[in-house]
């Protein structure tokens, strides 16, 4: 039989206690794992008055547009008019060489003249064939050759008025005039240059820019929106007859004034399922060029009752589609799921999900679940409150949570 030394003795009992321990319980006495409650910030719900408004994407258009163009044929004489000024109606801005349509005028009122003194002649003989017959001085034949005579000079008269008309109206178009009043823009021809009758290549274009158009786009979908709502009573109209738009500019700053809406189409582009909307607007300044890229504002309505929502407050499940959470009774959290119309700033325009005295939490809910009692703590716009981990390992090993993003729509 072998005998164990002391110092070996001390080794294996000390091994036994060892693996007693590892195979039970841990020994009495320990305090028990404390579960530490979430701590979320709450807001609560008010409805408040909201305009509701659309940023659309157009081009300025002028509200006239009209070429220039020559009615007759010949040479310029000159221009009378500086590229880029402006212009009144009727205002010379040409002078085609009159020369060959006064000698056209001249010769139809000689013409003219040579008609009606022809005529004095037929009517004197045609009143005198006239009584002749009547007492059977001459034959009826020959009364009746006088009379239509007397017809044919009364033709040859208007005839010859006509020719007159049209050499003055001729003689008239060599003065090439402005059709409207507005900015003209560079001349596409010189003085010396030949230019014919309803010609393809304008002269120069005159444009009225005050007022000026501004042509926007907006889905069908927002405008059956924006009428059913009216239709609803849940907006209200801003202006009593016409929308009210504002106007940003491609730097980014806002026109001083304000335009109106003037025109919706009827009919939706198939191709994009837009409805094409034009606003006026005033240019006294010319500050609006025609085929500028703008923002137009359109200020749709007045909703009375609305709810907006911090954008952090809202979160999307597994399909996508907005929730968020409310502390609801015992301090409990319930989710909701919301029905978002716009976003407004930083806030989302909240139709359906939540109401006013709502307790909405805004931050801290990532850590919490759907009816786990949280601690309260108002809503702040600072960092987002967090809850105190149990000791300094536990903080080192806890995964980083991500805020929930939201995309505008």
């Amino acid at each position: 039989m072998r005998y164990l030394t002391p110092v070996t003795l001390v080794i294996a009992l000390a091994s036994t206690t060892s693996l007693l321990t590892a195979c039970g319980k841990p020994p009495a006495g320990g305090p028990p794992p404390t579960l530490e409650i979430p701590q979320v910030g709450v807001l609560t719900l008010h409805t408040q008055r909201v305009v509701t408004s659309t940023e659309l994407a157009g081009r300025t258009a002028p509200v006239l547009v009209a070429d220039v163009r020559p009615q007759v044929t010949g040479l310029v004489q000159s221009r009378n008019f500086t590229e880029g000024s402006a212009v009144k109606a009727g205002a010379l801005l040409y002078q085609v060489d009159p020369a060959t349509y006064q000698a056209s005028l001249d010769s139809a009122n000689a013409s003219l003249a040579k008609a009606e003194a022809s005529l004095q002649t037929s009517r004197l003989k045609a009143d005198r064939y006239r009584e002749l017959a009547a007492i059977k001085a001459v034959s009826q034949q020959d009364a009746d050759d006088a009379i239509a005579t007397l017809g044919t000079g009364e033709a040859d008269v208007a005839l010859a008025k006509a020719q007159v008309e049209t050499a003055r109206i001729n003689l008239d178009f060599t003065r090439i005039t402005a059709p409207i009043s507005g900015r003209i823009g560079k001349s596409s021809i010189t003085p010396g240059a030949l230019v014919t009758a309803n010609q393809s290549t304008a002269l120069a274009t005159v444009q009225k820019l005050d007022p000026i158009y501004v042509d926007v786009t907006q889905s069908s979908v927002a405008v059956l929106r924006l009428k059913r709502a009216l239709a609803d009573g849940k907006l209200s109209t801003v202006g009593a007859t016409t929308a009210k738009v504002g106007l940003l500019l491609e730097d980014g700053t806002r026109y001083g004034l304000s335009g109106t809406l003037q025109f919706s189409d009827v009919t939706v582009d198939q191709s994009t399922g837009t409805i094409t909307l034009r606003a006026e607007f005033p240019n006294p300044n010319g500050e609006l060029m025609p085929g500028m890229y703008v923002r137009a504002v359109l200020e749709e309505g007045v909703d009375e009752q609305a709810l907006l929502v911090p954008e952090p407050a809202v979160t999307r499940d597994a399909a996508g589609k907005p929730v968020a959470y409310v502390v609801g009774a015992g301090d409990k959290l319930e989710q909701r799921a919301l029905t978002t119309e716009r976003a407004i700033g930083d806030q989302w325009l909240v139709t359906s999900g939540l109401k006013a005295g709502d307790r909405l939490v805004v931050n801290g809910g990532q850590k919490a679940r759907a009816g786990q009692t949280v601690q309260v703590l108002p809503y702040t716009a600072g960092p987002r409150p967090t809850a105190p981990m149990a000791n300094a390992a536990a903080a080192a090993a806890a995964p980083a949570t991500a805020s929930p993003t939201s995309t505008k729509s």
